[in-house]
């Protein structure tokens, strides 16, 4: 996007003008003692007074001008991508009437579903999300590092406060779910999720993140991805919430002892109509078994990466716009996704929580026929 002087001088007095329909007399703010006069040459908006802004105005204008330049440099980045192969120039020749037309490829994902390999250490792939990985991954351990630098102080201030109003409200929750000893198992799990996936899906909303990176063949590839739209973490953290949810089931209930929890004839019945049951329970037992073993897995997953890769995949299509309806769309989209972004982590936590509980229960077998 290139402006020439003359439209930027244009635009400059159109926000000078703006800014004294807003500014006419000195901007108090007692706390800041420093004044910066802004008196620009030949007084384009006929003031009558000078224009005095203090250091708090400076160092809001300054920052709203930073975010705004960040922004742009995003959308310019979105928008000034090649034509596709499929959408030839319209200063293109095209081929002759009776030559054999190629095939036509199908169209490019707006954001591809594999995550692109960036270089290999070792002959191993790294993509872009195993870079914003360890990035989310060393600024969760600086801020708890930095949280308790001093130490952990007795009456908590600051982010020691918000570090331990976060962890106590989460080993309440999960308490009141679960028998306490498992409690103790699943609640620096659960709440170890938490953290990280918040952490994760709210990559997508910083600004360059998919939208800064580099050509090559043709192709944009972005250094930074978020790492929950990559399947492959998504699917990682539930093979482990998979092993340790058989552990502590097997911990908390004894090998055979689950078997019988699945398997096992809930309910109490004679000896002629027990074999009927028995094999009706086994069945049941079966399906469980099946969602023990992939389905709750698969869920836990998909939902993830579903919810976040769609939400990447919505924010680029309206950076694909122009500049107007990108800005228009995106400020709504911003405030929806920061809202998935946190109720997603929310539900992989809880579902985690709830899937644990339902093997690491004693239930009574003894029922009425």
């Amino acid at each position: 996007m290139l402006l020439t002087t003359a439209a930027v001088q244009k635009v400059a007095e159109k926000w000078l003008k703006l800014a004294c329909e807003f500014f006419h007399d000195e901007a108090i703010f007692p706390v800041f003692q420093t004044h910066n006069r802004f008196d620009p040459p030949g007084n384009p908006c006929g003031l009558k007074e000078v224009i005095y802004v203090k250091r708090f105005g400076t160092i809001i204008i300054l920052a709203g001008a930073f975010l705004t330049a960040i922004f742009a440099v995003a959308v310019d980045a979105q928008t000034s991508s090649p034509a596709a192969p499929g959408n030839p120039s319209p200063g293109a020749i095209s081929a002759p009437a009776h030559a054999t037309a190629p095939a036509p490829e199908p169209p490019a994902e707006v954001v591809p579903s594999a995550a692109p390999t960036l270089f290999t250490v070792l002959g191993l792939p790294v993509t872009n999300s195993m870079i914003c990985t360890w990035v989310v991954a060393a600024v969760i351990l600086t801020i708890v590092r930095l949280t308790t630098w001093k130490g952990v102080k007795e009456v908590p201030s600051g982010m020691q406060n918000v570090m331990e109003s976060l962890v106590e409200g989460w080993e309440g929750l999960i308490g009141d779910i679960l028998d306490a000893r498992v409690a103790r198992w699943v609640f620096p799990f659960a709440t170890t999720f938490f953290i990280f996936i918040v952490m994760s899906n709210l990559v997508d909303l910083v600004p360059g993140v998919g939208s800064i990176g580099s050509y090559h063949n043709g192709r944009f590839t972005p250094f930074f991805r978020p790492p929950t739209t990559d399947a492959n973490l998504t699917i990682a953290m539930a093979g482990i919430f998979l092993v340790m949810s058989l552990f502590w089931a097997v911990r908390y209930n004894g090998f055979w002892g689950l078997i019988k929890h699945i398997f096992g004839v809930k309910m109490d019945t004679n000896k002629w109509a027990y074999p009927l049951f028995f094999l009706l329970f086994l069945f049941i037992g079966a399906m469980e078994l099946l969602s023990v073993g992939f389905a709750r897995p698969v869920a836990l997953a998909m939902r993830l990466y579903g919810n976040i890769y769609a939400g990447e995949s919505i924010l680029d299509m309206i950076f694909h716009n122009n500049l107007l309806v990108a800005l228009l769309l995106s400020s709504f989209m911003y405030f929806y996704e920061t809202f998935v972004c946190i109720v997603q982590a929310f539900v992989f936590a809880m579902l985690v929580v709830a899937f644990v509980g339902t093997l690491c229960t004693h239930t009574d077998e003894q029922h009425s026929h």
